[in-house]
């Protein structure tokens, strides 16, 4: 599925791309472009900038880059020739293209009223490469799951970027979904509200990731508005969305979990610390509302499991330091 990302690429960029063995062995989670700058690919313990010949740099003042006619096109790949269809997604900083994958980009910023009406004369576009790791919530989905009253515990997957809970929530997603006999859970209904397209990787409305045979979806869609719509009209035994924080978020939780509904969620952070300093996630945590806390981190490689944690913080896990994604580089979050 990454490989369609290189059709979103300016032709001769995606060639040099293509052509890496960092891109062929799936090390690669970010590539940014930059006007007039070198071409900069990211993963796990990579970070370096590539010339006209797709050599690497040891000085990035030797750049290649695309110049703004080269970034123009670029841009009009990622939106299909119809800038206007993206407006909201403009509004957003990002767009997300099949596969999951998305795009970020900066620029000239139009405001209107004190508020921003879009970006324009875009300068630089960084592709966040999404992929699939099935089998990345195998070892701590028991810990997640109450077999007596057979019920997921709302769980809460704590991480900085770049360290995986987009890939470990997709993957939780599945589990639940699909249930696992071996380990005793049963399959639920599960609804997923996919604001930014990530996790489900849909393409028009349908999903190219696997999220289970269970799973409805609401793709492109805000959290808060899609909670209550689920609830309302799908019965969902267990709700997933992406990277909570605003309050309208916090309000459309509490009347999920106060509806008997299930909640996989994940936030920005590394620690309660962190994520308490937020005054709506502290009252959803001081309240106990969460059961489950898992805090990732890339200190081992992406998907590094730092501790699974319970409404009291006591450690719950018995495998610190043992799960990680490690060198395959194989998810962003």
């Amino acid at each position: 599925m990454s490989e369609n990302l290189l059709d979103y690429l300016p032709e001769r960029t995606a060639l040099l791309i293509g052509g890496l063995s960092e891109w062929r062995d799936k090390k690669l989670v970010e590539i940014r472009l930059r006007v007039n700058q070198a071409i900069q690919l990211i993963g796990s313990n990579i970070d370096f900038f590539i010339d006209l010949n797709g050599k690497r740099l040891k000085n990035s003042d030797r750049f290649y880059g695309l110049n703004r006619e080269e970034m123009e096109k670029a841009f009009l790949l990622l939106s299909h020739n119809s800038i206007y269809a993206l407006e909201r997604q403009l509004l957003e900083g990002f767009i997300t293209i099949p596969g999951g994958h998305r795009v970020g980009f900066t620029g000239q910023v139009v405001v209107e009223n004190a508020r921003i009406k879009t970006i324009k004369n875009i300068n630089s576009l960084n592709y966040r490469i999404c992929r699939e790791f099935t089998g990345a919530a195998e070892d701590i989905v028991t810990y997640l799951y109450d077999r007596e009253r057979d019920l997921v515990l709302n769980t809460l997957i704590v991480s900085p970027p770049l360290c995986g809970k987009t890939t470990l929530l997709r993957d939780l997603i599945r589990i639940f979904s699909q249930g696992m006999l071996d380990k005793g859970i049963k399959g639920k209904k599960v609804g997923l509200v996919d604001e930014r397209s990530e996790i489900a990787g849909a393409y028009k409305g349908v999903p190219q990731n696997n999220i289970g045979s269970r799973t409805d979806l609401l793709d492109n869609c805000p959290k808060a508005e899609g909670m209550m719509l689920l609830i309302r009209s799908m019965s969902p035994e267990v709700i997933a969305v992406d990277e909570i924080g605003r309050d309208e978020d916090i309000n459309a939780i509490q009347e999920a979990l106060y509806a008997g509904v299930s909640l996989i969620t994940t936030i920005h952070g590394r620690d309660f610390t962190d994520i308490k300093r937020r005054p709506g996630i502290a009252d959803l945590i001081d309240k106990g509302l969460f059961e489950r806390f898992i805090f990732l981190s890339n200190r081992a490689g992406i998907g590094t499991i730092e501790a699974v944690r319970d409404r009291n913080g006591r450690e719950v896990s018995c495998f610190v330091d043992k799960i990680n994604w490690g060198s395959n580089d194989l998810s962003i979050g």
